[in-house]
């Protein structure tokens, strides 16, 4: 893909408020039109499926919001349309997937971008073909380095974070030590097996990356010292290095997994960081159900399901704690010292996507506490502005609201007026683009962070597709 690509620091820096990434929509554009052509022509998309293309044209002739119509049309595909680069090596499918604006492959993103896809797998041969290709490429990722969270296609390409103070090896973009990138691997693979049947991704370098996956989780637990990695970074951005000479905040080895960065990128306060936590239990369960049946491998199930039966005890034990207005919730992080968060964050994982993720019920109790909590004035980075209201996060400063976290909230929500409310309020906020973008400033959606962002595009085409199959009352 012929572009010139920034880091995500540099690109919030150099956009922060971008209305002027309006630019980015294609020539179709035109005065008076009230649903631009902004899809990128199809002689240009990288990727076309049959499926997602008959997804799209049932939603725009069967719904009465028009608006909504258009906007499903731009983003489910937009993975597809401007993101895959797929081949065959050495006569298998790879995918290398970037996230929109940043060449690079995050392991977290690509999986969330491809992810809505799965249900349509069965209707295409080739979309499952591009979604094998992913898994194949990340089971590569793994093995080179499972404490980065990003990768480039060109091994010989070299990373702007090169002289990070850290094991960085050739191939990595950045190597930010990150829980939930190595369980959404795991959650794509099963989820791709479930849909499909197909085990042909899951041979001996995949079983090898399992094992690999699962030591670097118990390396993180730390029980006995600090473990092999550690991060420290030139930076002006405060939650871009970790103080303790790399090696995070101090937290008492109680079981827990230490993720020393969360979904955003951010470096953790306390590094216990409880959604992350939720969502290993959830991936080693999962992967210990696939090591057995398709590898035939008891003794690695029995490790994993050991290891997540650990973690969900110090759960229990640690990350529930009593908020003076909540009552009983989960804690966004802890250092099991005592010491506690009471937020969440935009990004996924986060408290508010549990049920999502298949770790709660929705109508946990200790969840619908959390919940009521994180979409309240109580939660720090909960913005509530003159167009629009929702969760935030550090990541791009106060006042911002994350698409995503309206996505989630809606993905989340049981009730018909809340996932209503979502998907007016991201029907309102996208600035007459046509697409989600990174974050808007609550009190004015035409000051966004990144206009091409393709997660936050492919998983609101996800809840469009979830509320046309449930509730198609709500798109009239």
């Amino acid at each position: 893909m012929n572009a010139n690509f920034m880091n995500r620091r540099e690109f919030i820096r150099n956009t922060a408020f971008a209305a002027s990434a309006l630019a980015f929509v294609p020539s179709g554009f035109a005065a008076g039109e009230q649903f631009p052509v902004v899809r990128p022509p199809e002689g240009k998309r990288r990727f076309k499926s049959i499926a997602v293309e008959q997804a799209i044209n049932e939603v725009q002739t069967k719904i009465g919001n028009q608006e909504l119509a258009w906007m499903f049309g731009n983003c489910f595909p937009n993975t597809l349309d401007t993101t895959v680069d797929f081949a065959m090596v050495n006569g298998r499918p790879d995918t290398y997937v970037i996230t929109g604006d940043i060449d690079a492959m995050w392991l977290r993103d690509s999986s969330a971008q491809v992810y809505p896809y799965l249900q349509l797998m069965k209707d295409d041969t080739a979309l499952q073909q591009l979604i094998a290709g992913v898994i194949n490429r990340q089971t590569r990722c793994v093995l080179k380095d499972p404490y980065a969270n990003a990768f480039y296609k060109d091994e010989n390409k070299e990373s702007e974070w090169k002289n990070d103070f850290t094991d960085m090896k050739p191939g990595v973009h950045e190597r930010k030590w990150e829980i939930d990138s190595l369980c959404y691997t795991i959650r794509l693979a099963h989820g791709y097996w479930k849909h499909s049947g197909d085990a042909s991704p899951f041979d001996d370098a995949w079983h090898g990356a399992i094992k690999l996956i699962l030591q670097t989780f118990h390396e993180q637990q730390r029980k006995e010292n600090h473990g092999p990695y550690h991060f420290m970074r030139r930076t002006e951005w405060a939650t871009d290095s970790l103080p303790g000479h790399g090696y995070g905040n101090p937290a008492k080895p109680i079981g827990l997994i230490r993720s020393m960065f969360r979904p955003s990128d951010d470096a953790t306060v306390f590094p216990y960081l409880v959604p992350s936590n939720v969502f290993a239990v959830v991936s080693l369960r999962q992967a210990a159900e696939m090591v057995e049946k398709l590898k035939n491998d008891a003794e690695l199930a029995q490790q994993c399901r050991a290891l997540a039966d650990e973690v969900e005890k110090a759960l229990h034990e640690y990350a529930i704690v009593n908020h003076p207005k909540a009552g009983r919730v989960y804690a966004f992080e802890v250092d099991a010292f005592g010491n506690y968060y009471c937020t969440d964050d935009g990004n996924i994982p986060n408290l508010l996507s549990l049920p999502y993720l298949g770790a709660v019920k929705p109508d946990d109790k200790i969840y619908l506490n959390t919940r009521k909590l994180l979409l309240s004035a109580d939660n720090p980075y909960y913005c509530r502005g003159q167009v629009a209201s929702g969760l935030g996060g550090p990541h791009v400063g106060v006042d911002m609201i994350w698409p995503l976290g309206l996505v989630i909230e809606g993905l989340t929500a049981t009730s018909d007026s809340e996932i209503k409310q979502c998907l007016t309020t991201l029907q309102k906020t996208h600035a007459g683009t046509g697409f989600m973008h990174e974050a808007f400033h609550k009190d004015n959606p035409e000051k966004f962070t990144r206009a091409w962002f393709a997660w936050a595009n492919t998983i609101f085409g996800e809840f469009v597709w979830k509320t046309f199959n449930e509730r198609p009352q709500l798109l009239a």
